[in-house]
């Protein structure tokens, strides 16, 4: 072990685990708003990056310039779904909206290798692509844009939901959606709203991701129960805790797979969810 390892698995976890909170905070941000898990929300990420390498193979427009369309298309998604299907759920046992939301993954996952197979795809090349120095550590540059573009997120998330009339009108559906109504709340189009903001947030995370990582249709199996146990770590319905939760995934795992071993990192992960989940089941920082 030396400085420079231990450097480069520090700024390696620090941007990872950004990317784990991004894909955690819009699964967050729908329970905590409706008590609903989506359990389709990794492969919504997946349908996102995918949209990325459409444009890119398609329309030769880089993920870069392709954001704001996919974003808008996951977010006109998040709609659909929640008028289409979730609003369906509201107030049915939870066990049938965990069925809903489960056969929802695995008709988008099965919709995904019928339509474009089961090959792993790659962007080429990306405006991103290179490397940044930092001190005696390399950094990629689509990872250190995806981090840049995680924080400018949770930025615009929490000056979205403290600083305007629509945002303290989700956060007070999320409190009490029967008072909330009772003052004029639209509660049918907050929820809608939520789920906009939800997958939208997966837009930017799989548009980031796609400048890096391969697309292919089980990829969700790579960050959706991460997504789940970030979730949990850092306290249902609580936003910031999303992002200290992914960032302390994202470096345990780095630094584990340094110090104890590559293929333990996981491990290590779910080790520290189940500590967690033991002493302070409402997580870090949830709500009590």
């Amino acid at each position: 072990m030396t400085t420079e390892m231990l450097v480069q698995a520090l700024i390696s976890g620090l941007l990872m685990g950004l990317i784990y909170a991004l894909v955690a905070v819009g699964l967050n941000l729908v329970f905590g708003l409706m008590e609903i898990v989506n359990f389709a929300h990794g492969e919504f990420l997946m349908l996102a990056m995918y949209a990325s390498f459409w444009f890119w193979a398609l329309g030769g427009i880089d993920p870069l310039l392709s954001l704001p369309a996919v974003v808008a298309l996951l977010a006109i998604a998040g709609v659909l779904v929640h008028y289409g299907l979730i609003r369906r759920f509201l107030g049915a046992p939870m066990l049938v909206q965990i069925c809903g939301t489960f056969g929802l993954a695995i008709t988008l996952r099965a919709g995904a290798q019928f339509l474009w197979g089961p090959d792993y795809r790659l962007i080429q090349e990306p405006l991103a692509a290179g490397r940044l120095q930092i001190a005696d550590a390399f950094v990629g540059r689509p990872q250190a844009l995806a981090g840049v573009l995680c924080v400018a997120t949770f930025v615009a998330l929490w000056l979205f939901v403290t600083r305007t009339e629509t945002g303290l009108a989700l956060r007070a559906t999320a409190q009490n959606a029967k008072a909330a109504a009772v003052l004029g709340v639209p509660t049918d189009r907050t929820y809608a709203l939520g789920w906009a903001i939800s997958l939208g947030c997966l837009g930017i995370a799989g548009s980031a991701l796609s400048n890096f990582y391969y697309i292919f249709p089980d990829v969700a199996i790579n960050f959706a129960p991460l997504a789940y146990v970030t979730v949990a770590l850092g306290g249902f319905g609580s936003l910031f805790g999303s992002l200290y939760a992914g960032i302390l995934i994202g470096l345990v795992e780095s630094v584990g797979g340094v110090f104890i071993d590559p293929s333990y990192k996981t491990l290590i992960v779910y080790a520290l969810f189940f500590v967690v989940v033991l002493t302070r089941p409402n997580g870090l920082f949830g709500r009590a």
